[in-house]
């Protein structure tokens, strides 16, 4: 080989640059996606059933998430209690009044009977929280569709949730495979 001569990459090499370049790129790709956009969140316990069950597995959408509506599925971060995220209904969003009565398992949003077609039963569980209150500014009010296994707003252990704590809204059920589907809110009648 004279000087100054270049000798191409061998056709292997170069394919292999190329299959190893696709990957770093397809990786990369999905981190940012899974970082920025969307995550993965698992169902612990029976608190959202019927609805979900314990161990599915969830795709929550955060990207410009940060006010949840009526009837949203949203993923709360507790770790400030360290404790592992929670799954549950938003009920009240800032300025609303929320009442239940425990005795007819009702519960009334600003005056108005909830009409509740995905709880498990009536709500009769109450904790220590005293009814109506009203969700301060930059907090939602949140309950599982099992409200009588439930922990959630009712109870000073998670009381009020902090729009910030609400890790994003559960929007895909991809497990169990034969559940996948999207998780739709609640349509009024």
């Amino acid at each position: 080989m004279s000087k100054g001569q270049f000798n191409p990459p061998k056709p292997w090499l170069k394919e292999w640059y190329e299959w190893t370049e696709t990957i770093l790129v397809t990786v990369g790709t999905l981190l940012a996606v899974f970082l920025l956009v969307m995550r993965p969140a698992t169902v612990n316990g029976p608190s959202m059933e019927n609805t979900l069950h314990n161990g599915e597995r969830l795709v929550l959408w955060q990207l410009g998430y940060h006010h949840p509506a009526y009837g949203d599925i949203v993923v709360v971060d507790r770790t400030q209690n360290q404790e592992p995220p929670i799954v549950k209904r938003v009920i009240g969003l800032p300025g609303d009044t929320i009442d239940i009565h425990f005795e007819t398992g009702q519960v009334w949003r600003n005056g108005e009977l909830l009409e509740e077609t995905y709880i498990k039963g009536p709500t009769r569980l109450s904790y220590d929280i005293d009814f109506p209150v009203q969700v301060p500014e930059g907090c939602v009010f949140v309950m599982g569709d099992n409200r009588n296994n439930s922990l959630d707003s009712r109870s000073s252990q998670v009381g009020m949730v902090d729009e910030r704590r609400v890790m994003g809204k559960a929007v895909v059920r991809f497990y169990p495979f034969h559940k996948v589907g999207l998780l739709l809110a609640p349509q009024k009648d």
